[in-house]
């Protein structure tokens, strides 16, 4: 499974990436005054600059951390026994909680979200978006996972199982696609939709402040993060941040220096105002 790994994330990767892209265009939610030729080769630069700084840096895959640490008999399902299939499905449904408590806490400290805010600060929303994150926040969340990974003990199929999730889910639902209105009413109780997940990435700083989740759409109803459409409508909704907001901050080099960039704005949780 270890070595075959970076293959098959690579081609279920690529295969929702060109599902989701092929639906953008035969059927896409919104229309945008930006090309993909504008915002693409950055949106997926980004990715593969990520690919290399993880792989150069970080000495193992969170996979590969999982085998280890049942092996050297580390964390709670390592140390207590459990169906199989129980432990996988805890620990799929914990990372993907701790993934949504990751995203809150990169909107709740001004620090982290001059990492994070590069990701909103896509001038429009489609299957790329949800590929475009700092280098230096990707190396954050692989720290913070494979610490979560070692202390749960989970299973490295279920690790595997939720990068799955986690990868194609972000596509998914940043993905500019037409969804019936009725067909999305139900599945968001299951996923978490590009309507459900746009909201997240309007302009006004209360809107960004809700809907955090990535797969599991549970833990914005729990947590009460929960929004279920902007004000201005999906179609009449300005997508990004108040700041960089020209097509020069759409390109590699500025995303990169983003974090270095002017303040942090009232969109971190604990400065925003009434809007």
């Amino acid at each position: 499974m270890l070595e075959q790994e970076p293959l098959i994330r690579g081609c279920v990767f690529a295969s929702v990436f060109v599902m989701m892209a092929l639906w953008e265009w035969w059927a896409p939610r919104r229309t945008t005054p930006f090309s993909r030729v504008l915002r693409w080769p950055s949106n997926l630069g980004i990715v593969v600059l990520n690919t290399i700084v993880a792989r150069v840096l970080l000495p193992t895959t969170a996979i590969g951390l999982a085998i280890y640490a049942e092996r050297s008999g580390w964390g709670f399902f390592n140390t207590y026994t459990f169906p199989v299939w129980v432990a996988v499905v805890l620990s799929v449904v914990v990372l993907d909680l701790v993934i949504y408590l990751q995203h809150v806490l990169f909107h709740a400290v001004p620090l982290l979200w001059r990492l994070h805010r590069m990701h909103h600060a896509d001038l429009h929303f489609d299957a790329t978006t949800g590929l475009r994150f700092h280098t230096l926040e990707i190396l954050l969340s692989f720290v913070l996972k494979f610490a979560v990974v070692a202390a749960l003990g989970a299973p490295a199929l279920a690790v595997l199982i939720f990068e799955f999730l986690l990868s194609s889910a972000s596509i998914f639902n940043h993905a500019n696609i037409s969804l019936p209105v009725w067909l999305d009413r139900y599945l968001r109780w299951l996923v978490v939709t590009p309507d459900m997940h746009r909201v997240h990435h309007s302009i006004h700083p209360n809107e960004t402040n809700s809907n955090f989740g990535f797969n599991l759409p549970w833990w914005d109803r729990l947590f009460g993060t929960y929004r279920a459409q902007p004000k201005d409508g999906h179609e009449g909704m300005v997508i990004g941040i108040r700041q960089f907001r020209t097509e020069r901050d759409l390109m590699l080099d500025q995303m990169l220096v983003q974090p270095l960039r002017e303040t942090a704005d009232s969109y971190p949780i604990n400065k925003r105002g009434a809007d």
